[in-house]
């Protein structure tokens, strides 16, 4: 049953004070003795040796970008690289008890994070486990590269190794031999059979994204914690606090039941090295003074924040170890500020001139290797001539790497003239999965017996019944076909979850989801905070970690709010990833009117744009349904535009109705509304309904016959009955609520030209929304198209109409005016 919090007044009027516990702060003091309980030898030095082969990897790197050599080995790398030199032991110490369950996500600077968390799976790995991994990966690619270039047949482990620092390298690199093909590269690099996942090259890009993937866990049972590795800086980022928000939701602790009940299994870590590229954080772009003062302010548990030198290897043990018992014990999530330095400026061509050099020699003569080293030396674990030989084996694993990651014949790049559709084949997945894990779906009722399900039993499935329309308290409406959607699947694919603002007891904004709240636990449908850019970047985590997922913008307005996740995030990790990662995620965006400015744009131009997306805008509950279903079977993100004026309205194409049972409509095809032989009128969106009207007029006045076809989809989209038609009647209007600069219908436009040009006896035609504010509902018809418009057009631009005469300019120097003003 739904589920509510009870606020007594009484109780939250009463006076009274907050009162903050202590936030711990370099704590650690355990001597190097102390710890030899703890620690063996070989686990000492493997820190050790650990730290150097992050430091060397970066050495190289830096050699490489300033002088375009590294050990005689020549080679002009363009790309970026971000260096963590001075951030090894920070690295290294969380890594350490970490194994492949165990999820990290990074940013721009976190080759040493991959290196250090790789190097923590293979020792903890078995032989057999690692041969699985390296010769299953891009089917041994990477393997044959480090394994037939091995002179001494070393350990398993000794080449997974080879195999992490090489791929890693190769990545950075852009070799199709690097760890996603070098789509990726030095900033989004990662790892996943050995719990890398992606680093972002957004600041604090991470965060939200992370979210999910605890989501994932929590909601799928899975082993394991999710570390969010950030910068300083990132904390300036709206969606780290939105993560934030989203990470200490109470509901996790109050309302989620059984085992899934507690918090989630999360830790924010900010790796502070002081400095967002040139901004210092303490004492001028921030003022917190100290970053783990933040976490006092997010939840009663302080999230347990703390700051650990993460100058010590074995500080940061301790703190992850503490740490990692705590979301053990479902009492996360954990904020932890790691104080460390970066000696390098933010890339090798940053001179450092925003700080002193006497700052920057103070640190260096902090460098946590020496001191690391000197206090094992002096503890008696090894001699300094020990750790001079790890320097020289490390020396040498990192030449060896540099010269196979630079080699054309054995590290090739794409080639992109042989096959020229490498990149493109990768933009989508297009698998059909029909549930993500293959167990029980965790459910509260069956679904006969849902109370929405029984009424929608009794509505009639088609809009119009002798030639009348159906009532709106009695035909199934659009909503209905978008809810029988998701609720079929949520029986089905037991990882599928649903969540944004009101989706539970509320419904969702438009009662979509009405009756999903009876049926569903709360782990499975849920609110969300008002954290546009968390609830998408979230839905990213969890589909890229194996989950399928559904997320409800309120309006299409707000796609701002999640700019960054839905362009660069949700858009791009299947491409980037080379395939490795599938993004099974749809983001329900309703379009209004009625609203006002902000809450009225049709805003799919912009997400048709970016490569990468599927998008898709039903307009009839028949096409909802199936365009729907399709979307939750794919694999890969999609945008689903919804009309609210359409939510209640019925069937009026499909004269057999709804179907009842389980149907698909392919993503990408366009439907034919109704035949015409004069001219085809294209839709997107709720105009195909002011089309028909326009439709009806052009013939009962002007004898002309329209075709009028829906688009459905705007991404992909099929082009040959759109073609077809305009071969049949020469003449096109498109029309769409979106404002008509820049409108994606332009570029269908643009390409029908091209494809059709001997076929059409006018140019097409774009008739859109005006290019300005939305305007009040009483205002709305002076904005959105009109039949009218579509008329006037067709007779201004296209043909005449025999004793038209129009009432709106869509004449050559009207468009002239509006462009040169702007509007």
């Amino acid at each position: 049953m739904p589920k509510s919090q009870f606020i007594d007044p009484s109780e939250v009027r009463k006076s009274g004070k907050i009162i903050f516990k202590d936030i711990p702060v370099n704590q650690y003091e355990k001597t190097i003795d102390q710890e030899k309980e703890n620690f063996s030898t070989e686990d000492f030095l493997r820190i050790y040796r650990d730290m150097a082969v992050i430091r060397e990897f970066e050495t190289m790197l830096n050699a490489i970008k300033t002088t375009n050599e590294y050990n005689g080995i020549q080679y002009n790398h363009p790309g970026p690289a971000h260096l963590s030199t001075g951030q090894e032991a920070s690295s290294v110490g969380q890594a350490y008890l970490l194994d492949k369950d165990d999820y990290i996500f990074g940013s721009h600077r976190s080759h040493g994070e991959i290196l250090a968390k790789g190097l923590s799976a293979i020792e903890k790995l078995s032989d057999k486990e690692l041969l699985e991994i390296m010769e299953s990966f891009f089917d041994g690619a990477i393997l044959r590269v480090v394994e037939g270039k091995q002179k001494n047949k070393g350990s398993v482990k000794e080449l997974a190794i080879d195999f992490l620092v090489y791929g890693t390298l190769a990545e950075i690199f852009a070799r199709e031999t690097g760890f996603h093909k070098g789509l990726g590269g030095s900033m989004h690099a990662f790892f996943t059979p050995f719990g890398i996942y992606p680093n972002n090259a957004i600041v604090g890009g991470s965060a939200d994204i992370s979210v999910g993937a605890a989501l994932y866990k929590k909601v799928n049972r899975k082993k394991g914690i999710v570390i969010a590795n950030i910068g300083d800086a990132s904390m300036g980022c709206g969606p780290v606090w939105e993560a934030l928000c989203m990470a200490a939701m109470d509901q996790y602790k109050l309302l989620w039941e059984g085992e899934h009940k507690g918090g989630l299994p999360f830790i924010l870590n900010f790796f502070n090295n002081q400095y967002g590229m040139g901004g210092q954080t303490t004492g001028e772009t921030m003022g917190y003074n100290m970053l783990a003062r933040v976490g006092a302010g997010v939840n009663p548990e302080q999230m347990h924040s703390e700051r650990i030198d993460g100058y010590n290897p074995l500080a940061v043990i301790d703190a992850i170890k503490r740490k990692k018992k705590i979301l053990e014990e479902k009492n996360g999530p954990v904020m932890l500020d790691t104080l460390t330095y970066r000696t390098t400026g933010h890339s090798p061509s940053d001179a450092s001139s925003y700080r002193s050099k006497e700052e920057i020699e103070l640190w260096a003569g902090n460098d946590s290797l020496e001191e690391y080293m000197n206090k094992l030396i002096k503890a008696g674990v090894a001699a300094k001539e020990e750790f001079d030989a790890i320097g020289e084996n490390v020396r040498e694993l990192m030449t060896k790497v540099c010269k196979l990651a630079v080699d054309d014949s054995v590290s090739p790049r794409m080639d992109l003239m042989k096959r020229p559709d490498s990149i493109s084949g990768l933009m989508f997945s297009n698998q059909r999965v029909e549930k993500m894990e293959d167990r029980e779906c965790d459910v509260l009722i069956s679904k006969e017996e849902n109370p929405r399900v029984q009424q929608i039993k009794k509505k009639i499935r088609v809009g119009i019944e002798n030639g009348k329309p159906v009532s709106k308290n009695r035909v199934y409406q659009f909503r209905d076909a978008v809810f029988e959607a998701m609720l079929d699947k949520f029986y089905t694919d037991p990882t599928l979850i649903a969540y944004g603002e009101e989706n539970r007891d509320w419904g969702g904004a438009f009662a979509v989801y009405r009756g999903l709240t009876e049926a569903l636990p709360y782990h499975r449908l849920f609110n969300s905070p008002i954290s546009e850019a968390a609830i998408v970047g979230s839905a990213v985590g969890y589909a890229l970690c194996g989950g399928r997922v559904v997320v409800e913008l309120m309006y299409c307005d707000f796609l701002g709010r999640a700019g960054d996740e839905i362009f660069n995030q949700l858009s791009k990790w299947q491409s980037m990833s080379a395939g490795v990662l599938k993004m099974p995620a749809v983001v329900r965006v309703s379009v209004g009117s009625k609203y006002g400015a902000q809450h009225s744009q049709d805003w799919t131009s912009l997400c048709a744009h970016i490569p990468g997306l599927k998008v898709v805008f039903p307009v009839t509950p028949y096409d909802a349904k199936g365009l729907m279903n399709s979307a939750l079977m794919g694999t890969d993100p999609v945008i689903f535009f919804e009309s609210q004026r359409l939510y209640d309205i019925g069937e009026m194409f499909h004269s057999e109705g709804v179907p009842e049972g389980y149907y698909e409509i392919p993503i990408g095809e366009p439907d034919i509304k109704k035949q015409g032989s004069d001219i085809t009128i294209l839709t997107i969106g709720a105009t195909l309904y002011t089309a028909m009207n326009a439709a009806k007029i052009l013939e009962e006045k002007y004898g002309m016959s329209a075709e009028v076809i829906d688009a459905r989809s705007i991404v992909p989209f099929n082009y040959e009955k759109v073609i077809e038609s305009v071969k049949k009647t020469g003449r096109i209007v498109l029309s769409s609520d979106a404002c008509e600069r820049g409108s994606h219908l332009k570029d269908i436009a643009q390409n029908i030209s091209e494809m059709a040009f001997d076929h059409l006896d006018a140019p097409p035609v774009v008739v859109g929304a005006k290019n300005w504010i939305t305007p009040a509902h009483e205002l709305e018809e002076h904005f959105f198209p009109q039949p009218e418009w579509i008329i006037d057009a067709i007779h201004e631009k296209i043909v005449p109409l025999k004793g038209h005469t129009a009432k709106n300019n869509f004449t050559v120097n009207e468009q002239m005016r509006i462009s040169k003003a702007g509007i």
